[in-house]
Formats: structure tokens, C-alpha cells, sequence
């Protein structure tokens, strides 16, 4: 046992020390800063992504939970499951998107979970300061776009996009909503059964029934019913969710009446495609529902014989083009970013399986849109030569 004696010898030994060697004092200071910098980092780097977005949401007041212009059920299903999270933090969560909500699935997949999803055309219209995005990690779509600094990005597309405080872009996952699973896993919440209330449940978090429909549809639509992109996460998010599926809810979205136009404009694809080789192009022309284009490049690669396809139609005067390939030698998302890239006010890009593009209008400096003047068919020979790996 140490007497008093004792500690005030190896007190005044240490003073001594210090007085005679200042520069070892001050080398052991610093070496002690940075053990114990380390050794935060390292605990900060084994903190799972969801604690970290947790903490993150929680240092906040309000928030917007943004979506890529038209979304599909990955983004809805992401943007929903981070704005329960919030709710439970006691954030204020408000989900905003551009464009319009049109596709059947789409629609279904809103109204069966009675989503509330606020539509903006111009940056004034966002609900807070605060902005995280999902399911894309550029911010498009709206006025003043470019303009915004998203506090988060939750995505799984590549691309050069990133937060200010946060980002966690997972291009080897099928779906964002993998990656939202993943957070309420990491926080330890609780997937509550439909028939159970979310109170008798144990742990401080809990994925609600609609929060777990909705993620496993946008799992099972952004990876062809785990046939198509998915990685072994997207079967564990997939599994952690199931307790907590309705589903008689998954099937009513799954099995939404067709639009009549829908059927007719994949006649159209089916009945002009142009063939070389495998590779097929469509042009379907003037559409009421854009979504209309990528469902009928979704039947066009079920063509026996084919292995990449797009479709092109067009609305408003914006030219739209949607692919989907089978083929490992076709990587659509860069074949149509090669192409688009080339042209004035193009837009393109994608996965390897899956990609799409816009052509919007020229405007005169009257503020009125010009002429078209893209060459359908010229546009047509582009894509066949980069499908061919021509480009």
C-alpha cells in the first residue's frame, strides 16, 4: 500500500523531471494526444453507419427527406423508413420530391401505405434547411437545384454526390432501402408485427408495419425480386423486415390495375423495334405517362433473342430514353451517358442492368422552348453503337 510519503516523493520526483526535461515532457504529451485521438477514431469508425445517421438526426429540428425527381418504391420506401426514424427522435420529417408520381406500382405503392409526399418545383419550396437525400446523391429536378448542400446522401447509385456532414453511398447494394433497413438494425429496432402495436414492443426503436412493408417492396422492386442486382445485404435487410410485412398491403401494390396507355405504348415498342444483332432500339413517340417508356423497355428484354434494348418516347417536348440489359459486354448506364454526353441539354446514366436519360428542350431567350432538334434517328444509331461498345 502506498503511504502518503510515498506519493509525495514520486509527486516531487516528477516535478523534477519535467523541470529538467522539458523536451521528453513534451513528447510524452503529445504522444498521449495521439492515443487517445486514435483510439476515438477508431471507436468512431466501428460505429455502425446507422448510430452515426441516428446521431446525426438527432442534433436536428426539421428535416427534408428528399427524393430523386419521379420516384419509384426504393426511393419512397427509403425517404418513409428515415422519416419514421426521425419521428421517433422527435425530428420533424417532411418527405418532398420533384416531378410526378405516375406509374401504377407507384401510385399503389402511395396510396395502399398512405404516404404523405410533398411535390416542389423550386428550391423556396423545400420544408427545412436541413436536406437528405435518398436514393440519389445530386440534387435535380427542381429550380435552384444546384444550389443545394445536402446535410446527408443515403444512395446506392454511383456518382460523384456527397453530404456535408454525411454520406453512405453503397453501390454494391441493390437498394437504398437496403441500406435504411440496415439503420433501424443498427439501432436495434424492432420490425412490430401487423397485428401488434409498436408500444408492446421492446428496445427504444421500432420499424413500424408500414415502414417494413414499404422497404421490403422497394428491396423487391429495385432488384427484379432479388433475381436482378442483388448482393447478400439486400437478402439480410430482405429477412430483418419480414416480421413486420403486411401482407395483404404487398400485394395490393404489387398487383395494381394497368393504365390502358401503358399497354398500348408497349405494343408500340414491340411493333417498331429495330434489331441489330441482339440489341433492339424503340422509338415509340409522344406519351402521356413517361412512365409508359421504361415498362415497355422492361417487356422488350423478355424478347427472346434480345439482351439490351432502350426506348425512346417523348413528352412536353423532352425526349426520355429508358434501357435494360442482359448482356455483361453492354453496361446500359454508361452506353447512354456516352450518348447523351454528346448531346446539347442531354442527360444519362445508370447501372450496368438498368439506365436512362433526358433530352429537355432548348430555350430562346424569350423564355419560349425552340424547335426540337434532336434526330430520332440518328439518336437511334448512337445507341446501337454504344450498345456495341462503339462509342
Amino acid at each position: 500500500m502506498w503511504s502518503l510519503g510515498t506519493v509525495s516523493e514520486t509527486l516531487s520526483g516528477a516535478e523534477t523531471f519535467v523541470r529538467e526535461n522539458p523536451e521528453l515532457t513534451a513528447v510524452a504529451v503529445l504522444a498521449a494526444v495521439a492515443v487517445v485521438a486514435s483510439t476515438y477514431a477508431l471507436l468512431r469508425a466501428r460505429r455502425p453507419p446507422g448510430v452515426s445517421f441516428r446521431r446525426l438526426l438527432a442534433d436536428e429540428e426539421e428535416v427534408t427527406v428528399l427524393m430523386h425527381p419521379n420516384p419509384d418504391p426504393d426511393a419512397m420506401a427509403a425517404a418513409v423508413g428515415i422519416a419514421s426514424l426521425a419521428d421517433q427522435l422527435d425530428v420533424g420529417a417532411t418527405v418532398q420530391y420533384p416531378g410526378q408520381i405516375r406509374h401504377q406500382e407507384n401510385r399503389a405503392f402511395r396510396t395502399v401505405l398512405d404516404l404523405e409526399l410533398d411535390r416542389i418545383d423550386h428550391v423556396s419550396d423545400l420544408a427545412a434547411e436541413t436536406v437528405v437525400l435518398v436514393d440519389h446523391n445530386e440534387p435535380r429536378g427542381f429550380g435552384g437545384a444546384d444550389g443545394v448542400l445536402p446535410t446527408a446522401v443515403v444512395d446506392h447509385h454511383p456518382g460523384d454526390g456527397a453530404g456535408d456532414e454525411f454520406t453512405d453511398v453503397r453501390t454494391d447494394y441493390g437498394a437504398t432501402a437496403s441500406i435504411v433497413a440496415e439503420y433501424f438494425d443498427d439501432n436495434g429496432a424492432v420490425p412490430v408485427p401487423p397485428d401488434r402495436h409498436a408500444s408492446e414492443t421492446d428496445g427504444d426503436f421500432a420499424l413500424s408495419t408500414r415502414a417494413a412493408t414499404g422497404l421490403l417492396y422497394g428491396i423487391l422492386a429495385d432488384t427484379k425480386h432479388l433475381t436482378v442486382g442483388a448482393s447478400e445485404p439486400d437478402f439480410a435487410a430482405a429477412a430483418y423486415v419480414y416480421p413486420g410485412v403486411d401482407q395483404d398491403q404487398l400485394d395490393r401494390i404489387a398487383n395494381p390495375a394497368v393504365d390502358a396507355e401503358v399497354l398500348e405504348v408497349k405494343a408500340r415498342a414491340i411493333a417498331g423495334r429495330q434489331i441489330e444483332g441482339s440489341f433492339a432500339v424503340a422509338d415509340v413517340g409522344g406519351v402521356n405517362n413517361v412512365d409508359a417508356i421504361p415498362q415497355a423497355a422492361d417487356e422488350l428484354i423478355q424478347l427472346e433473342g434480345i439482351s439490351a434494348v432502350v426506348v425512346i418516347g417523348e413528352r412536353d417536348g423532352t425526349v426520355h430514353l429508358s434501357g435494360r440489359s442482359r448482356d455483361d459486354r453492354v453496361h446500359m448506364g454508361n452506353a447512354i451517358d456516352a450518348v447523351l454526353s454528346e448531346v446539347e441539354n442531354g442527360n444519362g446514366g445508370g447501372h450496368s442492368r438498368m439506365g436512362g436519360g433526358t433530352i429537355t428542350p432548348e430555350i430562346e431567350p424569350t423564355g419560349e422552348e425552340a424547335l426540337e432538334t434532336v434526330d430520332r434517328d440518328t439518336l437511334s444509331n448512337d445507341l446501337f453503337r454504344a450498345m456495341a461498345g462503339d462509342v
